[in-house]
């Protein structure tokens, strides 16, 4: 009778692990007709030896092996299995009999390089794990801010507190993160985005292209994180309301004016920082400039005639008021003379009256020709032009005449 096989690979005689079947013969004690007495549950007889012979013992390695495999071992004719420590996963692994292959890995045989070994002999892997991780959590738990930042710490993701600039130490990753923000720097919006239109309503039911920018910048970080959910669109949509609000309180020629645009842009300033303090959204209003103020471009032809005729108005306005002015200063000057003169007349009337005759036949005489001619060579011709042509070219003609031909002055009244 044939020995049982075992279903994980055993069979044979009772603790037999070497999955053969037994063998018969003399070897085993008994003939051909005890063979049955092999299997299983066999008595020892009385008087021989517990001990198995040498015979039964299985051999190191059976030439042949029958029956279903045990998937949790190894086959017989492979490598052991290795164990789970980290020594023995990181072993190179030896080369296959047969040169069956290459395995995987990076050394020459398809394992693993060699590591160096510490003086016990254990690998140095392990304690080389430990020191990054604890390098890993040290450089996460230093921090070095700049001079423009701060940082929200947060520990296990809710807030914990503000960090300034300079170093600071927190938690390591992950029980403490570290947001930095730079709270210095200005932040510039243009509105509106692009070279787009952005009209607005004035008080006097007219219509103003209007483009600007809003400078600002981080006042409370705690605030700006976690008060509203999109703080920089907050801040644009707010300064674009304040804007409408102040555009819709002055008229059309205020907004295009710069004394207007000046007065605009500070009450625009102060309308969104006011809203965004009620609001806390940690924000700082820095100003706020209108880089253009126009009206639309429909009707920019038409404004722009009217600003021409308005330019051309003022022109006409400032010489008019210098003329003025310098037609006054004329007529002042003749009065403040005529009153020296007066107050010399009353001193001396007859040196003032002939002053004045003389003063006037200079002034109407200046500008005429004076022709002399002698009444004994008087002829019927006069060559006039030949005369002024032979005359010098200057413009005061002196001429000598005989005493007596000038009227005298006339005297003064009362006999004086």
């Amino acid at each position: 009778m044939s020995g049982r096989q075992s279903p994980w690979g055993g069979g044979g005689n009772s603790g037999d692990g070497s999955g053969g079947e037994p063998e018969q013969g003399p070897e085993q004690g008994g003939d051909s007709g005890n063979s049955e007495t092999g299997g299983f549950g066999d008595e020892t007889p009385k008087g021989e030896s517990a001990e198995p012979k040498p015979s039964d013992r299985p051999a190191d390695k059976p030439a042949d092996r029958k029956g279903p495999r045990n998937p949790w071992l190894p086959s017989g004719d492979g490598p052991p299995r290795r164990s789970a420590g980290l020594d023995d996963i990181f072993r190179p692994r030896e080369p296959r009999r047969g040169g069956g292959g290459g395995g995987g890995g990076f050394g020459p045989g398809g394992g693993f390089p060699n590591i160096p070994r510490r003086a016990d002999g254990k690998s140095w892997l392990p304690l080389g794990i430990g020191v990054a991780v604890v390098a890993l959590l040290a450089i996460s738990s230093v921090h070095m801010l700049g001079p423009k930042d701060q940082g929200i710490v947060t520990r296990l993701g809710g807030y914990s507190r503000t960090i300034d600039s300079g170093l600071s130490l927190t938690m390591p990753w992950p029980f403490e993160a570290v947001d930095v923000k730079d709270v210095r720097s200005f932040n510039v919006y243009s509105i509106p985005d692009g070279e787009g239109e952005k009209l607005m309503l004035t008080s006097d039911k007219n219509l103003v292209d209007l483009s600007y920018l809003v400078r600002w910048n981080i006042k409370n970080l705690k605030d700006y994180t976690y008060r509203l959910a999109d703080p920089d669109e907050t801040v644009r949509e707010v300064a674009e309301a304040a804007m409408r609000a102040s555009i819709a309180q002055i008229s059309l020629n205020d907004a295009l004016s710069g004394a207007g645009r000046a007065v605009v842009e500070q009450d625009v300033r102060d309308r969104t920082q006011r809203i965004l303090d009620y609001y806390h959204a940690g924000v700082a209003i820095q100003g706020v400039e209108i880089k253009k103020a126009d009206p639309p471009a429909k009707t920019r032809e038409a404004f722009d005639q009217v600003n021409v005729a308005q330019q051309e108005a003022d022109r006409d306005r400032s010489k008019a008021r210098a003329w003025a002015q310098q037609t006054m200063a004329r007529a002042q000057g003749a009065a403040a003379s005529f009153d020296k003169v007066y107050e010399q007349y009353k001193l001396a009337p007859e040196v003032t009256r002939r002053r004045m005759y003389y003063e006037t036949m200079e002034s109407v005489l200046r500008d005429n020709d004076v022709v002399v001619s002698d009444s004994k060579n008087m002829t019927s011709y006069l060559p006039l032009p030949e005369v002024k042509r032979r005359a010098p070219a200057s413009e005061e003609t002196v001429v000598t005449v005989p005493a007596g031909s000038v009227p005298a002055a006339p005297a003064a009244k009362g006999g004086q």
